[in-house]
């Protein structure tokens, strides 16, 4: 439980401060934007090229035409993001809250109710209408934005609640991930996901059966199966997740064997020889062999599963996703009247995350709870619940890219309905972050609680 504690302590800081990073990459996008001598390099600046080339093969290519800036942010990068989900999801099956049934149930009826709920919302506003097909923009949860929320209220914020937060949001990327590859999958060439099929058993035949360790194997045919499903007519993030699915969860070695060869090797460094190594200075063949051992040891015992992981995390949180908030949360507002923010998309994506979002969670957790399908979280009560369900309304990254699956067609009445839905989740998000940080505020006990486990 100690190991599990501090893991999840690691990952809570790292998107809290994540969630830092995606607020000052959203308020510059707004400002670069929106500023006259500004306007136009920002938005030219996602049509330009990209390219990695071999020859006539260009990797970053889409049926044949190379990719523009902005789709190599929402459809690579945001893949490798999307991967990095897919390795939290296998962890968190693994060994962490979804693992045990008991423990996980609470999150996922809650992220089902905040799933289904604010679908329903957003579709009775939207029946009708040409932006209906936007559905899916307000089911998902922020991670990263809501936990740097929690953040702001340090040791407050009892862990039970943390952790059920934490896993709400994970279910709710499950969710999220399973709306992209059923319903943004058009003009499928079977052939090209055929063989994309093949290269995913081949890497899952190779990390069960043939224990292949090599990130390098994983990240090679990964960037195939990538290029596959771009050009199959399949969201080319779904690949992320899939990929992710099949990287090896043990290590080659088994702790025990790690600490006899640390023992074994560290043995030969005398302490009485311990003065001869203070100064900086060539090593002997012997001392490299026997230090390279170690290092050797020190990569096996750490499984290339939470090896990625650890090393995605800054990676995504620190780069990929504040670059996803800068490229599409630039909403040029001049030629935007404020009746926009209250009717339409914009209107039924608000209404979505701060009500659908809220009720949806509060609801089934509610019924969760009373039904004795699952217990109160650790140092939670129905205020403290409903605190956390409003928090969960804070739809800013799957959001956004499922409102640029929706209408980023290039067609210019899609294209406005596409600024109205970002406009909607950005003060949809930030009522939701606001209203849950004063419910918290209001709620919590005044003094830091213990936080030894959930």
């Amino acid at each position: 439980m100690a190991n599990v504690f501090f893991t999840f302590k690691k990952i809570f800081k790292d998107y809290a401060n994540g969630g830092n990073m995606l607020m000052l990459a959203t308020v510059l996008a707004l400002l670069v934007v929106n500023l006259p001598f500004s306007t136009e390099s920002y938005n030219s600046l996602w049509t330009h090229e990209m390219a990695l080339q071999i020859g006539d093969f260009n990797l970053f290519s889409h049926h044949g035409e190379p990719m523009s800036v902005m789709a190599f942010i929402n459809d690579a990068l945001m893949a490798v993001f999307f991967f990095s989900v897919g390795l939290e999801i296998k962890r968190e099956v693994l060994v962490g809250e979804l693992h045990s049934v008991r423990k996980a149930l609470l999150p996922i009826i809650g992220a089902c109710g905040g799933m289904i709920v604010p679908v329903t919302v957003f579709y009775l506003l939207a029946k009708g209408t040409d932006y209906v097909n936007g559905c899916a923009i307000p089911m998902a949860t922020d991670i990263a934005f809501s936990l740097g929320v929690l953040a702001m209220l340090g040791n407050r914020v009892p862990i039970g609640l943390k952790v059920f937060l934490t896993t709400l949001a994970v279910v709710d990327d499950i969710g999220g991930i399973l709306v992209i590859a059923i319903f943004y999958s058009s003009h499928i060439n079977y052939w090209m996901l055929l063989a994309a099929a093949g290269i995913l058993v081949v890497l899952a035949l190779g990390g069960a059966l043939l224990k292949i360790q090599s990130k390098m194997f994983y990240l090679m045919l990964g960037a195939v199966v990538w290029f596959l499903f771009l050009n199959a007519g399949i969201h080319p993030t779904i690949a992320g997740v899939l990929i992710a699915f099949t990287i090896p969860a043990k290590p080659v070695y088994a702790p025990k064997k790690y600490i006899q060869t640390i023992r074994t090797n560290i043995g030969y460094f005398d302490e009485e020889n311990d003065e001869t190594l203070n100064s900086r200075t060539i090593l002997s063949d012997e001392q490299l062999d026997h230090l390279k051992e170690i290092e050797s040891a020190s990569d096996k015992v750490i499984s290339p599963l939470q090896d990625m992981e650890d090393s995605l995390h800054p990676v995504v949180n620190y780069i990929i996703v504040p670059l996803f908030a800068f490229a599409n949360a630039g909403i040029f507002l001049g030629d935007m009247d404020i009746s926009m923010a209250f009717s339409g998309v914009s209107l039924a994506t608000m209404s979505g995350l701060v009500v659908g979002k809220f009720v949806g969670i509060f609801i089934f957790a509610f019924l969760a709870i009373k039904l004795g399908l699952a217990p109160m979280p650790k140092g939670g009560n129905w205020a403290r619940m409903a605190s956390i369900s409003m928090l969960g309304g804070i739809g800013f990254t799957v959001s956004l890219f499922i409102a640029n699956l929706s209408f980023g067609t290039g067609d210019p009445a899609l294209s406005l309905m596409l600024n109205e839905s970002k406009l909607g989740i950005l003060i949809g998000s930030l009522v939701a972050g606001i209203l849950g940080w004063l419910m918290l505020h209001l709620t919590l006990p005044k003094a830091p609680q213990p936080q030894e486990d959930a």
